[in-house]
């Protein structure tokens, strides 16, 4: 049985018809990817924040409950010792100072 003149046109047809369709998809995708691009850009203010924001703010939180921490135990404790005082007061305006700049 032999393929009629007609079949084989069509197969030309086809595999044009294919290539002009993936090309349009093609062109679709790299329009698509251009416009998250830009939005992006014009919308950073309102994304949500990153992963690397969001550690970052649980980073400092966890470090200023520790100065925090730090802090009530010195205001805690009771000493009579002018040296051991000092070093309390010391340490007191230290973690003080690093609260400030949190």
């Amino acid at each position: 049985m032999q393929d009629s003149p007609g079949a084989n046109a069509n197969a030309r047809y086809d595999r044009n018809m294919a290539r002009g369709w993936e090309s349009k998809s093609v062109e679709e995708q790299i329009e698509q990817q251009a416009q998250p691009a830009e939005n992006t850009q014009s919308a950073s203010a309102d994304a949500p924040p990153t992963t690397q924001q969001l550690a970052a703010k649980a980073s400092r939180e966890r470090t200023r409950q520790a100065l925090e921490l730090q802090r009530d135990r010195i205001l805690d404790e009771r000493t009579s010792s002018p040296i051991r005082r000092a070093a309390l007061e010391a340490a007191l305006a230290d973690i003080e100072a690093k609260l400030t700049h949190l």
